[in-house]
């Protein structure tokens, strides 16, 4: 009788074998990145209602770069919520409050009255010849000057001519902090008198008086009229609401006269007075253009 035949078990490998890696899953295709539209400006809110700084301009509360400093401050206030960004809009019946440092910092804000002389200009330095500012210093105050008001260096900051005035003209020049004044006299609705005294040379006829009332153009533009009398026998008074570019003279050569000298001796409401040459004084509380 035959002995059945065992079956032995199969040998495991060795353990230290490495065990095969298992089989990775096949990549799956990666989706297009998505393609976005290029950045495009904000469009602003209610393009057709005026900015904030604006509408501040034109009620009267300051000038418009005085508002955007009052906004970028926190003093500002739009139908009760504070508006610090630039370039707000607003309704025209929007409610406007302004925080009383604002009214503190304007208060503050000076205004300076120079009797220029001949040889300065109103503005920046053209052709080697010194701005008329260069005069506003503490030795050149006036020493009757009403308000008796010391000078402080923080009163050349941001300062700057409320007008121009001819190298080869003197008289009444106006400095100011204000944006409010500076708007009031030399903003594009201003009407504001200015009053000059001017001697000339030459024969004036009746009609040539007329023309300088009214009638005359520069440039191609017609003058607004304008007030012209005899101060005494060699000099002319004028009142003018406008001022073009050495339209005095340009208009007394259109008539037959020469400037010989002219001076400002009025802005609106406030005279040269008796403010010598070369010196300056603050513009007092009680006076207005």
């Amino acid at each position: 009788m035959s002995r059945p035949i065992l079956k032995l078990p199969k040998k495991k490998g060795n353990p230290h074998t490495a065990k095969p890696k298992p089989r990775s899953a096949p990549p799956r295709p990666t989706a297009p990145a998505p393609q976005h539209p290029a950045p495009q400006r904000p469009v602003p809110t209610r393009p057709d209602e005026p900015r904030l700084s604006k509408r501040m301009s034109e009620l009267g509360l300051c000038s418009r770069r005085e508002a955007d400093e009052w906004i970028e401050n926190g003093w500002v206030k739009v139908d009760g919520k504070v508006v610090n960004t630039l370039g707000a809009r607003v309704t025209p019946t929007a409610r406007i409050e302004v925080d009383i440092a604002a009214k503190q910092h304007q208060n503050e804000q000076v205004t300076i009255l120079l009797n220029k002389p001949v040889g300065y200009v109103s503005g920046q330095p053209e052709d080697g010849h010194e701005p008329a500012m260069v005069l506003i210093k503490p030795e050149n105050q006036w020493a009757e000057d009403p308000t008796r008001k010391p000078f402080r260096h923080t009163h050349l900051r941001g300062l700057a001519p409320a007008g121009r005035l001819d190298i080869d003209s003197t008289g009444l020049i106006v400095f100011t902090q204000d944006g409010r004044i500076a708007k009031r006299l030399i903003g594009q609705d201003s009407d504001v008198e200015k009053e000059y005294l001017v001697r000339v040379e030459g024969s004036l006829t009746d009609e040539g008086m007329q023309k300088l009332h009214h009638g005359l153009e520069l440039d191609g533009v017609k003058l607004k009229p304008a007030k012209v009398s005899w101060a005494n026998e060699d000099q002319l008074r004028f009142v003018l609401r406008e001022g073009r570019k050495r339209q005095i003279r340009r208009m007394c050569e259109l008539v037959g006269l020469t400037v010989t000298a002219l001076k400002r001796v009025r802005t609106g409401g406030v005279p040269l007075g008796k403010l010598p040459v070369g010196q300056w004084r603050y513009l007092a509380r009680g006076e207005k253009f």
